[in-house]
């Protein structure tokens, strides 16, 4: 067990390091990451970088080598991109997704406007509760911890727009359009804006997590909407912008 303890005390220790100095290297000489060598090779070299003993050469699975492989490479990629990264000045990102939707662009806005009915399609959303026409409460798990927060709709136009804010709790606003392709197709565009709290989130932003959530969720929405040819509700109100 302590050998075992030790290994992932180093294979987190390598990918934190490697991150690092993957992203200074990048500052230095501007160039763009390089591929990982054979992972026995690879591993050759950390063990003499470490000037670890025999004994954990000998014990060391080739599991773990490619696990310890991975983790330097996985590690370094990320962690570089957060030391690279330009985030806006108040620390928030930006995700843009769309999808194609085989139903005509009323069903699609109609559907959308459904509001508590977002968990059947976005996975990390737990609950939508609509207090009114423009206000609602959200809960949903935001990098590993349930979350709570309030958002407003600042503009709702049928069938074209709709556009949100949070007015507390987890800091975010977007908007989501849809645009007619034919009488039977409708493009569906979302645009978010967020601001990740804390290590975990900014380590998650930096790999992508935040898009492929969004992605997954058009897609998810996509699915259900077309699996029942039409949608369960509709709310056709104005919400001019403000």
């Amino acid at each position: 067990m302590p050998m075992r303890k030790d290994f992932m005390t180093v294979a987190a220790l390598l990918a934190a390091g490697g991150g690092v100095l993957l992203a200074a290297q990048q500052r230095r000489h501007m160039v763009a990451p390089q591929l990982m060598p054979s992972g026995q090779a690879a591993l050759a070299d950390l063990q003499e970088r470490l000037h670890l003993n025999d004994r954990v050469r000998m014990e060391m699975p080739m599991g773990s080598v490619l696990a310890l492989v991975g983790g330097l490479a996985a590690g370094g990629w990320a962690l570089s991109r957060l030391l690279r990264s330009s985030p806006a000045a108040d620390g928030s990102s930006t995700v843009q997704e769309a999808i194609e939707l085989e139903v005509p662009v009323r069903t699609a806005y109609n559907q959308w406007t459904q509001f508590e009915q977002f968990p059947q399609f976005m996975a990390p959303v737990q609950e939508v509760r609509q207090v009114n026409d423009t206000h609602l409460h959200w809960r949903a798990v935001v990098g590993g911890k349930t979350k709570e927060w309030e958002a407003e709709i600042t503009e709702q136009i049928p069938d074209k727009r709709i556009a949100w804010r949070s007015t507390g709790g987890v800091r975010n606003a977007g908007v989501v359009t849809f645009h007619k392709v034919d009488e039977n197709h409708t493009r569906v565009m979302l645009q978010m804006d967020y601001a990740p709290e804390g290590l975990g989130e900014q380590f998650g932003d930096a790999i992508g997590a935040v898009k492929l959530t969004a992605k997954g969720n058009l897609k998810r929405f996509k699915e259900l909407v077309e699996a029942r040819g039409t949608e369960t509700g509709a709310w056709r109100g104005t919400v001019p912008a403000h």
